[in-house]
C-alpha cells in the first residue's frame, strides 16, 4: 500500500460531519464572504498564536504582503529574508517595490542571525526570518537585536502553526506572524486561507482596511488597498481543526522521533536535529544524503509506493525570477543543501509500522 506524502483528508475526516452541518447553516443564511464564522476563527487563532489579534487574509502569499504594507514598506526600502525559502516570501516583498536581500541559513536550515547582521544598511526596514520545515528561528535573539536598531520583524510562520520557544507561539515573537492555512499545512484549510497575528491594535486596523479595499465599513474607502478575505466556510474547518492541534502537533513530533530512531544507522543519511521541546511543529521531516543520491533514491522510494517531496530544489537567487538577487556560490550553505534534501511522508496518519517500512527501504538503498 502507498505511503502519501501529506494526508489532508485524514484531518478532513475528523471534522467532516461538524463542517457539512456548518457549511449548511452558512448556505441557509446566504453570508459568503466574511460574517461571524471569520471573526471567531480570528479570535480563537489569535488566542491560539498568543496574540491579541487575528486577521484572516486569502493566503500565505497575501498575509506577508499586507503585513510589510501595514508596515508602510515599499519603494527604497530593503527587507532582509533567507536565501532557502519558498518563493511567496521574497514576492511578498519584491511586491510591495521594497528591495529583497538574500542571507544564508545555518546548519539547522533556518536564518543565520550574524549573516542577518552583515547585511544592515540604512535602508533595512525589516527582517523576515522563516521557521522553515516548522522549526523556529532563535526569536529571542533575533527580537533582541533588531528591537534596538529599529527594525521590524516579521515573522513567517507559515509551516510552524503549533510550534513554540519558551513558551510563546510562534508568530508572536515578531511585531507581526504570517500564516498559510493551504491544505497541507499543519493547520490547513480545504482550500486557499491565510491569517496575520498580531499584539498591536494600530497594525490590525490597518490590515483589516488592507484586506478589504482600504476600508472595514463598505463604501467606506480610506486609501488604496486591496482585496484578500479568508473565506467563511475556510473559517469554520480552521475553527473545527484548532483544537486538534496539540493532539496533531505531538503526532507529529512523535513521527519525528521515530524517523530519528529508525534511521539512526543509516550512516548515508544526515538527520534533522530532534527538537521535541515544542520549537519544531515538524510540518515536514527534511533529511540529506549526497547530492549524486538524491534522485536515484527518490525513485526507489516511488517504485516501493513511498512518496517524497524537495523543499525546496533551488535557493532564491537560482531561479530566474530572482537571479538578480545573488550569484552562484553567494549562498554556499543554501545552496549545498537545496542539492541534498529529501522531505520524507509525515502527517498525523504515520504509524510507526509505516515509518520503518520507509526507514528499511532507504536502508537497503545504501547497502
Amino acid at each position: 500500500m502507498a505511503i502519501l506524502f501529506s494526508a489532508p483528508q485524514a484531518e478532513f475526516a475528523i471534522i467532516r460531519e461538524a463542517w457539512m452541518e456548518q457549511v449548511g447553516k452558512i448556505g441557509e443564511k446566504g453570508v459568503f464572504v466574511g460574517g461571524p464564522e471569520v471573526a471567531e476563527f480570528e479570535k480563537a487563532f489569535a488566542a491560539y498564536s498568543g496574540t491579541e489579534y487575528a486577521v484572516g487574509v486569502g493566503n500565505g502569499t497575501d498575509a506577508l504582503f499586507l503585513a510589510l504594507k501595514a508596515l508602510g514598506i515599499g519603494p527604497g526600502d530593503e527587507v532582509i529574508t533567507a536565501a532557502n525559502t519558498f518563493i511567496a516570501t521574497v514576492n511578498a516583498i519584491y511586491n510591495t517595490g521594497a528591495t529583497p536581500v538574500l542571507a544564508d541559513c545555518g546548519p539547522d536550515y533556518v536564518l543565520d542571525l550574524e549573516g542577518v547582521q552583515a547585511l544592515v544598511t540604512p535602508r533595512t526596514k525589516a527582517v523576515i526570518p522563516v521557521h522553515l520545515y516548522g522549526l523556529m528561528a532563535d526569536m529571542p535573539a533575533l527580537t533582541a537585536w533588531a528591537a534596538e536598531r529599529g527594525i521590524a520583524v516579521v515573522e513567517d510562520s507559515a509551516q510552524a502553526a503549533g510550534a513554540g520557544l519558551n513558551g510563546k507561539p510562534a508568530g508572536s515573537y515578531g511585531v507581526m506572524g504570517c500564516f498559510s492555512f493551504y491544505p497541507d499545512k499543519n493547520l490547513g484549510a480545504l482550500g486557499d486561507g491565510g491569517a496575520v497575528v498580531t499584539s498591536s491594535p494600530e497594525l490590525a486596523e490597518k490590515l483589516r482596511k488592507l484586506r478589504n479595499h482600504g476600508g472595514e465599513v463598505r463604501y467606506s474607502h480610506e486609501f488604496p488597498a486591496y482585496n484578500s478575505r479568508l473565506d467563511p466556510i475556510q473559517a469554520c474547518a480552521l475553527k473545527l481543526k484548532l483544537p486538534h492541534m496539540e493532539e496533531w502537533s505531538g503526532r507529529r513530533r512523535q513521527v519525528a522521533e521515530w524517523y530519528d530512531r529508525h534511521l539512526a544507522g543509516i550512516d548515508a543519511v544526515k538527520r534533522p536535529v530532534l527538537a521535541l521541546d515544542g520549537s519544531h511543529a515538524y510540518h515536514l521531516y527534511v533529511i540529506r544524503v549526497d547530492r549524486e543520491a538524491r534522485e536515484p533514491l527518490k525513485k526507489h522510494l516511488q517504485k516501493k509506493g513511498i512518496l517524497t517531496a524537495i523543499h525546496y530544489p533551488e535557493p532564491v537567487h537560482l531561479t530566474p525570477a530572482y537571479a538578480h538577487l545573488g550569484r552562484p556560490g553567494q549562498f554556499p550553505v543554501a545552496e549545498q543543501y537545496a542539492g541534498e534534501i529529501l522531505s520524507l511522508p509525515m502527517h498525523i496518519a504515520m504509524t510507526e509500522a509505516m515509518v520503518a517500512q520507509i526507514a528499511g527501504e532507504i536502508g537497503k538503498f545504501f547497502e
